[in-house]
Protein backbone atom coordinates (compact mmCIF):
# COMPACT_ATOMS: atom_id res chain seq x y z
CA UNK A 1 0.00 0.00 0.00
CA UNK A 2 1.29 3.41 -1.10
CA UNK A 3 2.40 5.57 1.33
CA UNK A 4 2.67 9.36 1.39
CA UNK A 5 5.69 11.42 2.32
CA UNK A 6 3.83 14.48 2.93
CA UNK A 7 3.81 15.71 6.27
CA UNK A 8 2.51 18.66 7.53
CA UNK A 9 5.33 21.58 8.20
CA UNK A 10 5.04 22.18 12.26
CA UNK A 11 2.57 24.91 13.44
CA UNK A 12 3.86 28.33 15.71
CA UNK A 13 0.48 28.82 17.91
CA UNK A 14 -0.30 32.48 18.64
CA UNK A 15 0.04 33.64 22.06
CA UNK A 16 -3.02 33.56 24.18
CA UNK A 17 -3.35 37.35 24.23
CA UNK A 18 -2.26 39.54 21.35
CA UNK A 19 0.24 42.51 21.38
CA UNK A 20 -1.02 45.75 23.54
CA UNK A 21 -4.23 45.79 25.66
CA UNK A 22 -7.57 48.22 24.20
CA UNK A 23 -9.34 50.72 26.39
CA UNK A 24 -13.12 51.69 25.50
CA UNK A 25 -15.77 54.28 26.92
CA UNK A 26 -18.89 54.86 26.92
CA UNK A 27 -20.75 58.29 28.10
CA UNK A 28 -20.58 57.46 31.49
CA UNK A 29 -17.36 59.36 32.67
CA UNK A 30 -15.02 59.68 29.86
CA UNK A 31 -12.71 62.32 31.77
CA UNK A 32 -12.03 59.32 34.37
CA UNK A 33 -11.46 56.96 31.16
CA UNK A 34 -9.42 59.23 29.71
CA UNK A 35 -6.81 60.21 33.02
CA UNK A 36 -6.82 55.77 33.13
CA UNK A 37 -5.42 55.30 29.74
CA UNK A 38 -3.03 58.75 30.39
CA UNK A 39 -1.75 56.70 33.37
CA UNK A 40 -1.59 53.13 31.36
CA UNK A 41 0.59 55.15 28.36
CA UNK A 42 -2.32 53.64 26.48
CA UNK A 43 -4.96 55.94 23.72
CA UNK A 44 -8.47 55.34 24.23
CA UNK A 45 -9.48 53.00 21.75
CA UNK A 46 -11.46 54.48 18.35
CA UNK A 47 -15.77 53.77 18.47
CA UNK A 48 -18.61 54.90 18.24
CA UNK A 49 -21.45 55.28 21.39
CA UNK A 50 -24.44 57.64 20.39
CA UNK A 51 -28.01 57.06 19.78
CA UNK A 52 -30.05 55.95 16.73
CA UNK A 53 -33.06 58.58 16.16
CA UNK A 54 -35.33 56.34 18.40
CA UNK A 55 -32.95 56.38 21.18
CA UNK A 56 -31.17 53.37 20.46
CA UNK A 57 -27.69 52.61 21.64
CA UNK A 58 -25.76 52.46 18.60
CA UNK A 59 -21.96 51.13 19.14
CA UNK A 60 -19.48 50.29 16.46
CA UNK A 61 -15.76 49.60 17.08
CA UNK A 62 -13.72 51.48 14.75
CA UNK A 63 -10.16 49.42 15.23
CA UNK A 64 -9.24 45.51 15.24
CA UNK A 65 -9.42 43.75 18.93
CA UNK A 66 -8.60 40.32 17.37
CA UNK A 67 -7.83 38.91 20.65
CA UNK A 68 -6.34 41.65 22.14
CA UNK A 69 -7.33 42.21 25.84
CA UNK A 70 -10.04 44.63 26.24
CA UNK A 71 -11.08 46.93 29.01
CA UNK A 72 -14.57 49.00 29.05
CA UNK A 73 -14.49 51.97 31.42
CA UNK A 74 -18.00 52.45 32.47
CA UNK A 75 -20.05 53.72 35.71
CA UNK A 76 -23.58 52.54 35.69
CA UNK A 77 -24.50 56.03 37.09
CA UNK A 78 -27.59 58.52 35.95
CA UNK A 79 -28.99 57.85 33.32
CA UNK A 80 -28.38 54.50 34.90
CA UNK A 81 -30.27 52.62 32.18
CA UNK A 82 -28.32 54.56 28.97
CA UNK A 83 -24.87 53.99 30.88
CA UNK A 84 -26.00 50.22 31.62
CA UNK A 85 -27.05 49.53 27.94
CA UNK A 86 -24.20 51.39 26.54
CA UNK A 87 -21.69 49.13 28.70
CA UNK A 88 -23.70 45.71 27.69
CA UNK A 89 -23.19 46.97 23.95
CA UNK A 90 -19.91 47.97 23.89
CA UNK A 91 -19.18 44.79 25.49
CA UNK A 92 -21.11 42.14 22.67
CA UNK A 93 -19.43 44.49 20.07
CA UNK A 94 -16.38 43.62 21.56
CA UNK A 95 -17.18 39.55 21.78
CA UNK A 96 -18.23 39.57 18.16
CA UNK A 97 -15.36 41.55 17.02
CA UNK A 98 -13.33 38.43 18.65
CA UNK A 99 -11.95 40.24 21.40
CA UNK A 100 -9.24 37.87 23.20
CA UNK A 101 -10.50 38.86 26.92
CA UNK A 102 -13.04 41.63 27.79
CA UNK A 103 -13.00 43.10 31.38
CA UNK A 104 -15.67 45.78 32.49
CA UNK A 105 -14.19 48.77 34.61
CA UNK A 106 -17.16 49.81 36.47
CA UNK A 107 -16.23 52.62 39.07
CA UNK A 108 -19.58 52.93 40.44
CA UNK A 109 -21.84 50.13 40.27
CA UNK A 110 -25.51 51.05 39.54
CA UNK A 111 -28.33 49.10 41.27
CA UNK A 112 -26.39 47.86 43.77
CA UNK A 113 -28.83 49.28 46.33
CA UNK A 114 -30.95 46.21 45.39
CA UNK A 115 -28.93 43.66 46.46
CA UNK A 116 -31.70 41.49 48.61
CA UNK A 117 -35.29 40.90 49.65
CA UNK A 118 -36.10 42.87 52.81
CA UNK A 119 -38.22 40.95 54.69
CA UNK A 120 -39.72 38.82 51.80
CA UNK A 121 -41.20 41.87 50.16
CA UNK A 122 -42.17 41.29 46.40
CA UNK A 123 -39.18 43.01 45.10
CA UNK A 124 -36.69 42.22 42.46
CA UNK A 125 -32.86 41.78 43.19
CA UNK A 126 -31.64 44.11 41.35
CA UNK A 127 -28.26 43.52 41.41
CA UNK A 128 -28.34 39.88 40.50
CA UNK A 129 -29.92 40.85 37.50
CA UNK A 130 -27.23 43.32 36.63
CA UNK A 131 -24.51 40.87 37.19
CA UNK A 132 -26.36 38.50 34.97
CA UNK A 133 -26.89 40.74 32.45
CA UNK A 134 -22.96 41.55 32.45
CA UNK A 135 -22.05 37.76 32.01
CA UNK A 136 -24.51 36.99 29.02
CA UNK A 137 -23.35 39.94 27.37
CA UNK A 138 -19.96 38.38 27.50
CA UNK A 139 -17.57 39.69 30.14
CA UNK A 140 -14.74 37.80 31.29
CA UNK A 141 -14.22 39.92 34.44
CA UNK A 142 -15.20 43.31 36.20
CA UNK A 143 -12.98 45.84 38.15
CA UNK A 144 -15.01 48.11 40.34
CA UNK A 145 -15.10 50.22 43.54
CA UNK A 146 -16.83 50.17 46.75
CA UNK A 147 -19.35 47.80 45.93
CA UNK A 148 -22.78 49.15 48.51
CA UNK A 149 -22.33 45.03 49.95
CA UNK A 150 -20.03 43.02 49.53
CA UNK A 151 -22.24 40.11 48.56
CA UNK A 152 -22.58 41.28 44.93
CA UNK A 153 -19.18 40.11 44.03
CA UNK A 154 -20.81 36.91 44.64
CA UNK A 155 -23.71 37.13 42.63
CA UNK A 156 -21.25 36.57 39.58
CA UNK A 157 -19.41 33.41 37.82
CA UNK A 158 -16.42 35.55 36.74
CA UNK A 159 -13.63 36.71 38.84
CA UNK A 160 -14.61 40.28 40.55
CA UNK A 161 -11.83 42.54 41.54
CA UNK A 162 -13.44 44.80 44.30
CA UNK A 163 -11.13 48.14 44.57
CA UNK A 164 -11.64 50.69 47.89
CA UNK A 165 -11.41 54.51 47.62
CA UNK A 166 -10.10 54.46 51.14
CA UNK A 167 -6.43 54.32 49.55
CA UNK A 168 -7.00 58.02 48.14
CA UNK A 169 -9.11 58.91 51.08
CA UNK A 170 -6.96 57.70 53.49
CA UNK A 171 -3.63 59.69 52.35
CA UNK A 172 -6.13 63.08 51.88
CA UNK A 173 -7.45 62.52 55.14
CA UNK A 174 -3.58 62.42 56.89
CA UNK A 175 -2.46 65.81 54.89
CA UNK A 176 -5.73 67.64 56.24
CA UNK A 177 -6.88 66.69 59.73
CA UNK A 178 -5.19 67.36 62.86
CA UNK A 179 -5.20 63.47 64.12
CA UNK A 180 -5.02 64.67 67.62
CA UNK A 181 -8.28 65.89 67.57
CA UNK A 182 -10.11 63.69 65.07
CA UNK A 183 -12.49 61.08 65.08
CA UNK A 184 -14.49 59.10 62.74
CA UNK A 185 -18.16 58.59 62.57
CA UNK A 186 -20.24 56.36 60.36
CA UNK A 187 -23.90 57.77 59.53
CA UNK A 188 -25.35 54.47 60.37
CA UNK A 189 -24.95 51.04 62.00
CA UNK A 190 -24.52 49.31 58.57
CA UNK A 191 -21.39 51.45 57.87
CA UNK A 192 -19.67 50.67 60.98
CA UNK A 193 -16.98 48.30 59.40
CA UNK A 194 -15.71 50.62 57.09
CA UNK A 195 -15.74 53.18 59.43
CA UNK A 196 -13.89 51.40 61.79
CA UNK A 197 -11.35 50.31 59.17
CA UNK A 198 -10.45 54.26 58.88
CA UNK A 199 -10.17 54.81 62.31
CA UNK A 200 -7.30 51.85 62.85
CA UNK A 201 -5.36 52.90 59.76
CA UNK A 202 -5.90 56.84 60.81
CA UNK A 203 -5.09 55.26 64.71
CA UNK A 204 -8.30 57.50 65.85
CA UNK A 205 -11.61 57.21 67.89
CA UNK A 206 -14.47 55.89 66.35
CA UNK A 207 -18.18 57.07 66.68
CA UNK A 208 -21.84 55.45 65.51
CA UNK A 209 -24.61 57.38 63.95
CA UNK A 210 -27.73 55.30 64.45
CA UNK A 211 -30.89 56.18 62.56
CA UNK A 212 -34.26 55.35 61.58
CA UNK A 213 -35.68 55.59 58.26
CA UNK A 214 -39.68 56.64 57.91
CA UNK A 215 -39.12 55.50 54.00
CA UNK A 216 -36.78 55.22 51.58
CA UNK A 217 -34.39 58.82 51.02
CA UNK A 218 -35.94 60.10 54.30
CA UNK A 219 -34.49 60.04 57.70
CA UNK A 220 -36.89 59.65 60.25
CA UNK A 221 -34.55 60.07 63.89
CA UNK A 222 -31.11 60.17 63.97
CA UNK A 223 -28.99 59.49 67.48
CA UNK A 224 -25.03 59.45 68.45
CA UNK A 225 -23.39 56.69 70.08
CA UNK A 226 -19.94 58.18 71.20
CA UNK A 227 -18.15 61.32 71.86
CA UNK A 228 -17.58 64.40 69.68
CA UNK A 229 -17.39 67.24 72.37
CA UNK A 230 -14.76 69.72 71.05
CA UNK A 231 -13.61 66.89 68.02
CA UNK A 232 -13.12 66.98 64.52
CA UNK A 233 -15.60 64.56 63.22
CA UNK A 234 -14.87 62.85 59.74
CA UNK A 235 -18.35 60.78 58.27
CA UNK A 236 -16.88 57.85 56.36
CA UNK A 237 -19.51 56.93 53.67
CA UNK A 238 -19.82 54.77 50.11
CA UNK A 239 -22.86 56.55 48.60
CA UNK A 240 -24.18 60.28 49.04
CA UNK A 241 -27.75 60.21 46.88
CA UNK A 242 -29.67 62.74 48.49
CA UNK A 243 -27.77 63.64 51.06
CA UNK A 244 -30.07 63.73 53.59
CA UNK A 245 -28.41 60.89 56.02
CA UNK A 246 -24.89 62.90 56.00
CA UNK A 247 -26.22 66.55 56.30
CA UNK A 248 -28.20 65.60 59.17
CA UNK A 249 -25.89 63.49 60.94
CA UNK A 250 -23.56 66.75 60.47
CA UNK A 251 -25.81 68.90 61.81
CA UNK A 252 -26.38 66.24 64.96
CA UNK A 253 -22.59 66.14 65.60
CA UNK A 254 -22.34 70.21 65.93
CA UNK A 255 -25.34 69.98 67.83
CA UNK A 256 -23.64 67.81 70.04
CA UNK A 257 -20.33 69.80 70.48
CA UNK A 258 -18.31 68.75 68.11
CA UNK A 259 -15.35 71.44 66.71
CA UNK A 260 -16.01 70.61 62.87
CA UNK A 261 -17.14 68.00 60.38
CA UNK A 262 -16.70 67.12 57.23
CA UNK A 263 -17.52 63.76 54.69
CA UNK A 264 -15.66 61.62 52.68
CA UNK A 265 -17.98 59.31 50.55
CA UNK A 266 -16.78 57.33 46.99
CA UNK A 267 -19.70 57.74 44.51
CA UNK A 268 -21.69 61.77 44.08
CA UNK A 269 -24.40 60.15 43.08
CA UNK A 270 -26.35 63.61 44.33
CA UNK A 271 -29.84 63.69 42.96
CA UNK A 272 -31.08 66.86 43.85
CA UNK A 273 -32.09 68.46 46.16
CA UNK A 274 -28.02 67.01 47.50
CA UNK A 275 -25.88 70.15 46.50
CA UNK A 276 -28.49 72.23 48.38
CA UNK A 277 -28.65 70.47 51.21
CA UNK A 278 -24.74 69.81 51.40
CA UNK A 279 -24.36 73.78 51.06
CA UNK A 280 -26.99 74.36 53.93
CA UNK A 281 -25.56 72.07 56.19
CA UNK A 282 -23.09 72.12 58.79
CA UNK A 283 -20.16 70.47 56.83
CA UNK A 284 -17.29 71.55 56.49
CA UNK A 285 -15.88 70.01 53.26
CA UNK A 286 -17.72 67.07 51.65
CA UNK A 287 -14.98 64.83 49.67
CA UNK A 288 -15.56 62.54 46.73
CA UNK A 289 -13.56 60.25 44.34
CA UNK A 290 -14.50 60.79 40.58
CA UNK A 291 -15.99 57.57 39.77
CA UNK A 292 -19.11 59.90 38.79
CA UNK A 293 -19.01 62.92 37.30
CA UNK A 294 -19.95 65.93 38.89
CA UNK A 295 -23.73 67.05 38.39
CA UNK A 296 -23.17 70.26 40.54
CA UNK A 297 -20.91 72.05 41.85
CA UNK A 298 -20.21 73.37 45.25
CA UNK A 299 -17.56 75.46 47.15
CA UNK A 300 -18.16 72.53 49.95
CA UNK A 301 -17.16 69.74 47.47
CA UNK A 302 -13.70 68.31 47.06
CA UNK A 303 -12.51 65.94 44.25
CA UNK A 304 -10.20 63.28 44.47
CA UNK A 305 -9.62 60.65 41.69
CA UNK A 306 -8.94 57.22 41.33
CA UNK A 307 -8.05 57.30 38.05
CA UNK A 308 -4.45 56.19 39.59
CA UNK A 309 -5.85 53.13 41.26
CA UNK A 310 -8.15 51.87 38.51
CA UNK A 311 -4.77 51.98 35.81
CA UNK A 312 -2.52 50.17 38.20
CA UNK A 313 -5.36 47.35 38.87
CA UNK A 314 -5.78 47.15 35.18
CA UNK A 315 -1.83 46.90 34.64
CA UNK A 316 -1.83 44.03 36.93
CA UNK A 317 -4.66 42.54 35.23
CA UNK A 318 -3.18 42.63 31.78
CA UNK A 319 0.07 41.08 33.54
CA UNK A 320 -1.36 38.77 35.14
CA UNK A 321 0.36 39.97 38.75
CA UNK A 322 -1.71 40.03 42.09
CA UNK A 323 -3.61 42.95 42.81
CA UNK A 324 -4.40 42.26 46.33
CA UNK A 325 -1.78 44.84 47.20
CA UNK A 326 -4.21 47.65 46.11
CA UNK A 327 -7.03 46.64 49.02
CA UNK A 328 -5.27 48.69 51.68
CA UNK A 329 -9.08 48.43 53.40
Amino acid sequence: MHRSSYRPSPVTMPALWSEGPVLFTGNANPALASDVAAHLGIPLGKAIVGRFSDGEVNVEILENVRGKDAFVIQSTCAPTNDHLMELLILVDALRRASAGRITAVVPYFGYARQDRRVRSSRVAISAKVVANMLQVAGVDRVLTMDLHADQIQGFFNVPVDHLYASMVFIDYLRQTSDLERTVIATPDVGGAKRANSYAKFLGVPMVICHKSRAKANEVAEMTIIGDVTDKDVILVDDIVDTAGTICKAADLMIQNGARSVRAVASHAVLSDPATERINASALKEMIFTDSIPLRKHSDKIHIVSVANIFAEAINRVINHESISILYSI
